[in-house]
Formats: structure tokens, sequence, C-alpha cells
């Protein structure tokens, strides 16, 4: 299956990207509080391990759960580990959004979230 992938390693995060690149991988850093160049693509699957709950302290997450919609083409996915009280806003945020929540599971304080973009569009009416 041919899917794009881009390995990000977040600017205050230990550097993992020398593994990456001995894999013969992509990879880069990037720092999520601000746009991300995509050009000339979008992106099949975004994992976020314990992303969300890091970045909210710098910046606010609806603004990078815009920024993940955006790089994410439609039935892309978007798999959250984190603390339970991130999932849960993630979830909110990515529901009004209307992509589709596929799995949501939580351990003592930890969750996994997994949701799928749809090709969702506003209904138009006729006037």
């Amino acid at each position: 299956m041919k899917v794009w992938v881009m390995n990000v390693v977040p600017i205050d995060s230990p550097d993992t990207l020398p593994i990456i690149y001995e894999r013969g991988l992509f990879g880069l850093y990037h720092d999520w509080c601000e746009s991300f160049s995509t050009y000339p693509r979008s992106y099949d699957l975004v994992h976020a391990n314990h992303l969300f709950s890091k970045i909210k302290k710098r910046c606010q997450l609806l603004g990078v759960i815009v920024e993940v919609d955006r790089i994410v083409r439609p039935e892309g996915r978007l798999i959250v580990r984190d603390d339970m009280e991130t999932i849960r806003e993630v979830e909110s945020i990515v529901k009004s959004l209307h992509w589709e929540v596929r799995l949501s599971y939580s351990q003592e304080n930890e969750g996994l979230l997994f949701v799928q973009k749809t090709m969702w569009r506003p209904n138009t009416s006729s006037s």
C-alpha cells in the first residue's frame, strides 16, 4: 500500500531523528505551535505520542488540531496516545471537525484515540 509518511520530531523532544535517518526514512524537526509546510502533498497518518499534552502548555490545542486537519488527507487517520484529559479535548475537537472516532480506549490515566478524517462538506440548501 502506498502511503505518505513524514516522521516529525518535536523541537522539545529527545533527538531521535538520527535513528529515523539510519532506517532510510524521512524526518524533520518541527515546532507544532507553528504552521507546517506540507507542499506538495498531504499525509495519510499522524501518530501523536503524548504530543498534545506537551504542546498545550505553549499554544492552543485547537490551532494545532486544525493544522493536523489541514495536513491529513480525507480518509487519513490520527492516532493519539496521551493522558485522558488531553484525549477528551482532542476527541471533542475532532468530532467538531466531523472526523469519525474509530476507537477510544483508556487504562488508568492514559488513553488511546484513533480517528479518521471524513469527506464531510456543509449541506447546501437551495433558496
